[in-house]
């Protein structure tokens, strides 16, 4: 492993203290923080999900931590209050491992800029 790959590894381990001790619980893998992120982004607070919510959330976090890189922007916000996002810059073709990478960096900048929150 690269010393890259274990600095973003050790920022990882960082925000996932860091948001047990926010909501109480670690969260256990990227989808879970994803999740987390997709409910904040919605803004409507903790509620019961279906199934399909639950992807939905997820996309929304994702569009919104690669936002952050330049590959969506915020399209519009439906008559539910759920944001839509759209493509303006195509995606790189990674592998599974390069996609996880990419997005833990996007989330790790998103709790950086949102919450001006450093973790080094």
């Amino acid at each position: 492993m690269f010393k890259k790959d274990l600095d973003l590894e050790k920022r990882w381990g960082k925000l996932l203290i860091g948001l047990e001790s926010v909501i109480g619980k670690k969260p256990k893998d990227l989808n879970a923080v994803l999740f987390l992120i997709g409910v904040q982004e919605l803004g409507q607070g903790h509620k019961q999900f279906t199934k399909e919510q639950k992807q939905d959330l997820m996309h929304i976090a994702i569009c919104k931590v690669l936002s952050l890189a330049g590959f969506y922007e915020l399209d519009f916000i439906d008559q539910e209050g759920w944001p839509h996002w759209k493509l303006i810059k195509k995606l790189p073709h990674f592998d599974i491992l390069e996609q996880e990478k990419l997005l833990k960096i996007q989330v790790l900048e998103y709790f950086e800029q949102e919450y001006q929150i450093e973790i080094k």
